[in-house]
This record gives C-alpha cells, sequence and structure tokens, in this order.
C-alpha cells in the first residue's frame, strides 16, 4: 500500500486533522535525513543493546522467544508521546501473555530541546528524565535511552516520536508508523497497531503496511538544537533585584494578574536554597511563555542586597526578583501570608485569584512542582489533552 505523505515537525504535535502546535510539512516537501532513511519493510530486525530505566540493559536477543516484537520510539518532552504512553502501556498489557514483546525507546539527547519546547514536561530526555517519568506514570513496559548516541534510532530511521515498528516472529518489518489514528485518544477509529499485531499473531498478512505518524520531529545529533543561541539570549536578559515591602508582598499574594504566579522565599545564606535555583529558572524559561510568572524573595537583609543581586546576576535570574525591604523578617512574612512560618525555603504556586494550588516548607521536589504547574496551565487550542494528562484525568 501507497505510504501517504508523512507529518512531521520539530517540536509540534498534531491533534486531529487539522489542529496544528507550529508548522506543518509534508514528507515530499522535508524528506527525512538521507543519512538516516527509515527502515523498509521486510528488513531484519536492527540489533540493540540499551541501557533501560529499570537499570538493566536490554538486548534484541532477550525477546527472542517472542512471536512478535514492537518497538515504539517515544521520548519525555513531546506532549503527542505523552498523550500515547496509555496507550503504548495498554498494549504492553494486553499482549504480553500472548507472545508480543514491547520496549520503548527514547532516541532524543536532553541537550537538544530548546527551554520553550519543554513547556509540555516536567523532566528532560535525559535517563534520569525517563526513570523519573517511568515512576510518576508506573510504566511497567520496558523504556529504553538511545539519546547518547542516536545508534539505534539511526538504524529505524525514526521520523517521529511517538513511531512504532512491529515485526514478525523471525524478525522481519511488517508494519511500520503511527499507533492509530488519532493523537487524542477519543477520536482514534483505526487502530493500526494491533490490527498488524492481530493479524501476525494469526498468520494473516498485515493489512496496511505503512501509515503516517504525528508527533514530535527526530533531534538528530549535529544538526544543531538552537539551544547555545537560545541561553545566549536568556542570558543577556536583564536581571532587576526590587525592594519587598508589606505592601508589595501583600499585592504579591493576592495575584491579581491572570498568570499563575510561583513565589519562592529564599536566602543566600540557606543551603537547599542555593541548590534549587538554577531548576526554578529553568522552570520559568519553561513555562513563561504558557501564563506562568516566578518571583522570587530573599530574605537576606536589605544591607546585603549587593551580594543578593551579585547572585541573581550569576544565576541569569532574569524573572521578577524581590529583596525584603526591612529587618522586620517576621513582620514582612506575615503580610505575605501569616500562615507560611519563618523558615526557607517556602514555595507556593498562586492562581490568578490568589488561591493556593501548591505548596511546599523546605527543599522542592522539583519535578513534583513542575507537574503541579503543567496541570493547571490551560490548554490552548494546539495542545488539547495537556492539562487531563498532568491532573491524572
Amino acid at each position: 500500500m501507497a505510504r501517504r505523505p508523512l507529518f512531521y515537525f520539530a517540536a509540534c504535535t498534531i491533534f486531529g486533522a487539522t489542529r496544528i502546535a507550529c508548522g506543518l510539512v509534508t514528507r515530499g516537501e522535508i524528506k527525512p535525513d538521507p543519512a538516516h532513511p527509515v527502515l523498509a519493510i521486510g528488513s531484519s530486525a536492527p540489533d540493540f543493546a540499551l541501557l533501560g530505566v529499570d537499570g538493566k540493559t536490554h538486548k534484541l536477543s532477550d525477546y527472542s522467544d517472542s512471536k512478535v516484537l514492537a518497538v515504539v520510539f517515544t521520548c519525555n518532552h513531546c506532549l503527542a508521546s505523552q498523550l500515547y504512553e496509555g496507550r503504548i502501556g495498554k498494549l504492553y498489557g494486553d499482549y504480553r501473555d500472548k507472545g508480543v514483546a514491547l520496549v520503548a525507546v527514547n532516541p532524543d539527547n536532553l541537550n537538544q530541546a530548546s527551554m520553550e519546547e519543554l513547556a509540555w514536561t516536567d523532566v528532560d530526555d535525559s535517563l534520569a528524565g525517563m526513570k523519573d517519568r517511568a515512576t510518576y506514570r508506573h510504566l511497567e513496559y520496558p523504556y529504553l535511552y538511545d539519546g547518547g548516541t542516536q545508534g539505534v534510532t539511526s538504524k529505524f530511521g525514526v521520523v517521529a516520536t511517538p513511531q512504532i515498528f512491529v515485526f514478525d516472529q523471525g524478525r522481519k518489518l511488517r508494519y511500520e508508523g503511527r499507533i492509530d489514528d488519532n493523537v487524542r485518544e477519543p477520536l482514534a477509529r483505526t487502530q493500526d497497531a494491533r490490527n498488524a499485531i492481530d493479524a501476525l499473531l494469526s498468520g494473516r498478512p498485515v493489512p496496511v503496511s505503512q501509515t503516517q505518524v504525528a508527533g514530535c520531529a527526530t533531534k538528530w545529533l549535529g544538526k544543531g538544537s538552537g539551544r547555545d543561541a537560545e541561553m545566549a539570549k536568556i542570558n543577556a536578559e536583564p536581571v532587576t533585584l526590587d525592594m519587598a515591602t508589606p505592601d508589595v508582598l501583600k499585592k504579591l499574594r493576592g495575584n491579581g494578574t491572570d498568570k499563575l504566579a510561583l513565589v519562592n522565599f529564599w536566602a543566600t545564606w540557606c543551603g537547599p536554597c542555593v541548590n534549587e535555583f538554577s531548576d526554578l529558572q529553568d522552570t520559568y524559561r519553561m513555562y513563561r511563555r504558557r501564563g506562568f510568572d516566578l518571583v522570587t524573595v530573599s530574605s537576606n537583609e536589605p544591607d546585603e542586597k549587593a551580594a543578593v543581586l551579585e547572585f541573581l546576576q550569576k544565576k541569569h535570574a532574569s524573572s521578577r526578583n524581590l529583596l525584603f525591604a526591612t529587618t522586620d523578617t517576621y513582620g514582612l512574612q506575615d503580610a505575605f501570608d501569616p500562615k507560611m512560618g519563618g523558615a526557607v525555603p517556602f514555595t507556593l504556586l498562586l492562581a490568578p485569584n490568589g488561591g493556593v494550588l501548591y505548596q511546599e516548607q523546605g527543599e522542592l521536589s522539583i519535578s513534583k512542582m513542575r507537574r503541579a504547574i503543567l496541570a493547571n496551565l490551560p490548554d490552548d487550542a494546539e495542545h488539547a489533552g495537556s492539562q487531563a494528562y498532568w491532573s491524572g484525568n
């Protein structure tokens, strides 16, 4: 069967037939990288030996007894991949007792995605990030990392995530493409991967051997990510430090803006505060284009302003930054919220009406905090399903 145009794009997702997150291109307009041609139907399964989130190395030979092998390329940062996690898990669970092995492989390198492209995720595409995601989402299927070299990804010629390759018992490729026909699960009507697996299990020819995929383009190493240029711009952003009076803090607590506000109380003499500060700034850079603000409030003494500003400049802290305006620490804390307590770090996420959506006293669980942010950032028209995913719905 002739392959229909394959839509693929960097850091973009297609939802349905027409809703797209950024510039849509077809394979006819931008072809897969000639250095990484897509594995042809009938080809033998490429060999692999990859480290998984379980700490074990998984090899192709480990699955030699399986009647069917499905290899799914997916990742952490891509919203389409996130929305397919549940369906990948269902494939694994529904078929593992029927002689079908399924493994997932992350092809992306943690340094390839820009901060803006991380606006829909809590973790990056490192193996550590994969372990965090697997724990949070209770992923049972093997989740393997190939982002370091992309040696296996290159052999498969992966165009986008998620993309599935289904091999028969002789380990010949019989199906390649999408898992089903819609990123939004309730709208999916054609179960392409299941149809291919069912056909192979019953000894029938696969009805459709290739389909288009929807998701995020593979970020090939050596092609340049734009991360260096992005960070150069971020590092050139102005860093300011204003004084926090009682009135300023009361207004901050009320959050009369239309954005989520993450407020972090910290001090230069506080070890945990210093340790988590860079992660807080990265969080701001990830979500700030989605109706999110970060405000840091230093509880240092006013006469330490120069030292506080120097620290902020080293961290390229272009978020809004405040410093207690008086030595009356407890009075200023009470002006913000009498219930906050005196210890730092203290962090809370405020809704536009000032409601508390999340708070944590002490050193932050960064990914947990980010998940709270993601669960409360509304979807836009091109990213339906994100809020439900992070809310656990």
